[in-house]
C-alpha cells in the first residue's frame, strides 16, 4: 500500500446535477471519510459548482476522485474535462465512461464482439407495439437508454402497458430501449484494478431489483457467495471482464448480468462510476475478499495513477485479497 502522501492533493467529486445526485452525495461523502481517515488529503467538491473547472484548476490538486454517478459525471464529460486540465482520475476514461453510459451502444458493442445480450427494440413515435411484444414475448423491461439506478425503469407483464412505461422511460431519455425479460435470476461482478471480485446474487420481493430495492428497502438480499458452482462463477466473472474491456472500461467498475432459466448469462449494464453507499455492491464484494471500505477506497484511487496492470485475478468469495 502507498504512503498517503503519495497521492497528493485529492479532489472528491461527488453531487452533480443529474437524477443520481442524492446517491452520489451519499457516496462522496463516504469516500471522503474514509480516505481522510488513511491520511489523504482530501478535500469535497459538490460538481454542481458553477465554477467547478475554476476550482479544480486553482486548487492545486494532484488528482480528483470521481463519486459522481449519471450525466454529468459518468458518461464521459467530466472525464474530457479533467483531461483538458491535465488532472489524473479514477476510473474510465472518455470512451469507456461514454460508451458505459449509453445500454444501447453498450448492447451495440457487445453484439458486434459476441457476447450475449438481451434481444431488445428501440422505442420511436411510430413502433408498433404489438409487433414488438410479438418478436421480444413478455415480459418486458422498458428502460431509457442513458440513466441510471434503475430511474425510468418499468416490467411490463401486458402489451396493454407497453406505451405508458415508454412515456414514463422517456420522461428521462428520449432513447428508450426495451428488451426481453430474462428471469432466471440477476449478478453483479465489482472489477478493481487487477481484481475480479466475487460475484453477487440479487433478491428482491419487488417486481425487479429497482430504486426502491437499491437504495431504501431492507429487506433485499443480496447473496455472496451467490450460489453458483466455482465453473460457473468464474465464467460469469470473465464474461463481465470481456464485457468491461470491450467497451474500453479501465480502473474500476460494475458489470450486472442476469441468467435465464437454464442458466445461460446475459449481460445488462456496465457502471464506471458503482455507488458507494452502505448498500452498494462493490463495497460488499469486497469485504467478501478482505478489502475493508478504507483499502477499497485507496485501491480506487490507485487507479488515478494509471499503471499498467497484469492479467486480472478472478477471486472467490472467503479468498483474501491483496491490499
Amino acid at each position: 500500500m502507498r504512503r498517503a502522501q503519495d497521492y497528493g492533493r485529492v479532489a472528491v467529486l461527488y453531487g452533480g446535477r443529474s437524477a443520481e445526485r442524492e446517491v452520489s452525495l451519499k457516496s462522496g461523502a463516504a469516500a471522503l471519510a474514509a480516505l481522510t481517515a488513511a491520511g489523504v488529503d482530501a478535500v469535497g467538491i459538490d460538481a454542481a459548482a458553477p465554477d467547478l473547472l475554476a476550482q479544480l484548476a486553482g486548487g492545486a490538486f494532484d488528482r480528483a476522485f470521481i463519486a459522481l454517478h449519471g450525466r454529468g459525471g459518468e458518461d464521459g464529460t467530466l472525464q474530457g474535462a479533467l483531461d483538458w486540465l491535465g488532472l489524473p482520475y479514477t476510473g474510465s476514461g472518455v470512451l469507456g465512461s461514454a460508451l458505459a453510459m449509453d445500454k444501447l451502444r453498450a448492447k451495440q458493442v457487445w453484439q458486434a464482439r459476441g457476447l450475449p445480450t438481451a434481444p431488445y427494440a428501440l422505442a420511436a413515435p411510430d413502433s408498433d407495439w404489438n409487433a414488438i411484444v410479438a418478436a421480444l414475448g413478455l415480459p418486458l423491461m422498458v428502460k431509457p437508454a442513458r440513466e441510471g439506478s434503475s430511474i425510468g425503469m418499468s416490467k411490463v407483464e401486458r402489451a396493454a402497458d407497453l406505451p405508458a412505461a415508454v412515456a414514463t422511460a422517456a420522461a428521462h431519455d428520449p432513447q428508450v430501449l426495451i428488451e426481453r425479460y430474462i428471469g432466471g435470476g440477476e449478478y453483479t461482478v465489482g472489477i478493481v484494478g487487477g481484481r475480479v471480485l466475487p460475484a453477487i446474487k440479487l433478491e428482491t420481493p419487488n417486481a425487479f431489483y429497482d430504486y426502491e430495492a437499491k437504495y431504501l428497502r431492507d429487506d433485499t438480499r443480496y447473496l455472496c457467495p451467490c450460489g453458483l458452482s466455482t465453473a460457473a462463477e468464474r465464467a460469469l466473472q470473465q464474461l463481465a471482464l470481456d464485457a468491461f474491456e470491450a467497451l474500453d472500461c479501465a480502473g474500476w467498475g460494475r458489470v450486472d448480468l442476469l441468467l435465464d432459466a437454464s442458466g445461460a448469462p446475459y449481460l445488462m449494464e456496465a457502471n464506471t462510476v458503482p455507488g458507494l453507499t452502505d448498500h452498494s455492491l462493490v463495497p460488499m464484494a469486497a469485504r467478501a475478499v478482505g478489502l475493508s471500505f478504507e483499502h477499497l477506497m485507496l485501491a480506487i484511487l490507485d487507479t488515478s495513477l494509471h499503471q499498467p496492470q497484469g492479467a486480472p485475478r478472478l477471486f472467490g468469495a472467503g479468498e483474501q485479497a491483496d491490499v
